[in-house]
């Protein structure tokens, strides 16, 4: 298995949504505001190749929302998704897999591109899109809370054009040798996270469980949580597990920590530890 990072670039999202219940004054220090109170965040995916498959986790925004759309997240940075694979020297038609973690339109909005005809078509034309049944009918028919999320042209073509398909797994268990899935539901219904073996070791794709390094915190859990307490639930399994594992997190979101491994600090609470990238794994 090679495991790499596919930069797709930054945007900007509300402090206070993204920290919750956490004060300013404590989150301002981890990734300051600027003066509309927007955070710099990253949309980190992962490109897995094992066996004769290239897996792509996630694709980031995109690019086909409109100029309203994208003003209230400002999309900046020198990278883009398949400017990323290119420069790991994969063509879009030599990924046979897209593994969709949720369908929030920063996760799901590079699957799929608008052409000069205004046609939506899947960006991978010979992958398969991979998600899961009750999350896609979430999805599909969203709450009001999520409604602004999910945006069905990210995902719909899809399955008009018979390129996505539903995975049926029990918690935990593996999708492809070397490649667990865990389920989750705190931040939106059947969410996935992956746990792969890398190099005698475990690293976690952690979505938007944990999105960035600040997230460890169990306080701090995201205003855009549907369940916070279950978020709270998910994450007090994850972090001891990976504790004792030495596993590495890979954070989605982290606009500067790539992965880290854990540690405990002086009053017991699990905290960052080192910081590395996947290539350092």
């Amino acid at each position: 298995m090679k495991l790499t990072t596919i930069h797709t670039g930054f945007f900007k999202l509300d402090g206070g949504a993204m920290f919750g219940v956490v004060p300013k004054s404590l989150w301002n220090r981890l990734n300051p505001a600027d003066e509309a109170n927007l955070c710099t965040w990253s949309m980190r995916c992962l490109l897995i190749e094992t066996g004769d498959r290239k897996i792509l986790v996630d694709t980031g925004l995109g690019n086909k929302q409109d100029e309203k759309f994208m003003s209230h997240f400002q999309p900046h940075g020198p990278y883009s998704l398949l400017g990323s694979l290119k420069n790991a020297g994969v063509n879009p038609r030599d990924i046979t897999d897209v593994f969709l973690t949720h369908l929030h339109f920063d996760h799901v909005g590079g699957a799929v591109t608008k052409t000069e005809g205004d046609d939506l078509l899947p960006t991978f034309p010979n992958a398969t899109y991979w998600s899961n049944e009750k999350h896609y009918d979430w999805a599909y028919y969203p709450n009001e809370r999520e409604k602004a999320s999910f945006l069905k042209e990210n995902f719909v073509p899809l399955r008009d054009h018979s390129q996505m398909q539903f995975l049926d797994l029990h918690e935990g268990e593996e999708w492809l040798p070397g490649i667990g899935v865990h389920t989750v539901k705190g931040h939106t219904d059947n969410m996935m996270y992956l746990e792969l073996d890398y190099r005698e070791k475990k690293v976690y794709y952690c979505a938007d469980l944990i999105p960035s390094a600040a997230h460890i915190r169990m306080p701090y859990v995201l205003a855009y949580d549907v369940r916070p307490l279950e978020t709270l639930k998910e994450k007090g399994y994850l972090l001891p597990k990976a504790l004792s594992e030495n596993a590495v997190l890979f954070f989605e979101h982290d606009r500067e920590v790539e992965c880290c491994t854990l540690t405990k600090d002086k009053r017991g609470r699990i905290v960052m530890d080192q910081t590395l990238t996947i290539d350092e794994v």
